[in-house]
């Protein structure tokens, strides 16, 4: 629980020493501004305090790894969720509202997210988690989307070292191999989930490995 608020607090504050002119960048997820990403984490912030709020009966169906669906299909960013995310973003006009409106219900879902009870059983996609199985799924989440939104702003503060580290170890676990030690958390995140491709030398470093990447997380 303190990890998914570590990360979403650096992911905001990243947000927010945004330029108006970032905002027109390309940002690391294909066919999406950094405008568009930013909007999108307001849908997340969304679903933060949906799912918290939906307590669920029954066992856990998925835990924190299971919880991804694997696609071996990279995105297009045609897909008609992606594409209406793109027009949400540009209804916004002036980058100070959209900054606004993930500062107010980020921080909404960040103090949700600490009040949570980690045992508590709750629904999300026709599935059901222990809220602290949902809560460390979008430690991943917000790191990845935290690269995402540096890919072009190279002076851009970084993810917390902890999250990429506990989002390299989850990528392990969902892969069932680990990343060689030359690679960085950073290089294994990007690379495992088809960020960036592999150097040469990375690909022969990830000897069998290689075969079953890039993984696809939605």
């Amino acid at each position: 629980m303190d990890l998914f608020s570590r990360s979403w607090t650096a992911l905001r504050a990243a947000v927010a020493d945004l330029s108006d002119e970032d905002f027109s960048r390309p940002s690391g997820c294909t066919g999406w501004l950094v405008r568009d990403l930013v909007c999108h984490l307001v849908i997340d912030a969304q679903d933060v305090l949906i799912t918290l709020a939906t307590p669920a009966d029954g066992e856990p169906t998925r835990d924190a790894l299971t919880y991804w669906e694997i696609s071996e299909t990279p995105p297009t960013g045609d897909d008609p969720l992606d594409a209406l995310t793109v027009r949400l973003a540009a209804a916004y006009e002036e980058p100070h509202l959209l900054k606004f409106h993930l500062d107010d219900i980020g921080s909404a879902a960040g103090r949700a997210a600490e009040l949570a009870d980690p045992g508590l059983r709750v629904g999300t996609r026709d599935e059901v988690l222990t809220a602290g199985d949902y809560l460390s799924t979008y430690v991943m989440e917000w790191t990845l989307h935290h690269l995402d939104l540096i890919a072009h702003l190279p002076d851009a503060a970084p993810p917390p070292s902890e999250g990429l580290g506990r989002s390299r170890e989850m990528l392990e676990r969902i892969v069932g191999s680990p990343f060689p030690p030359s690679f960085s958390d950073q290089d294994a995140l990007l690379v495992g989930t088809g960020r960036r491709p592999p150097t040469d030398a990375e690909r022969a470093g990830l000897g069998a490995l290689a075969s079953g990447l890039p993984l696809y997380l939605g």
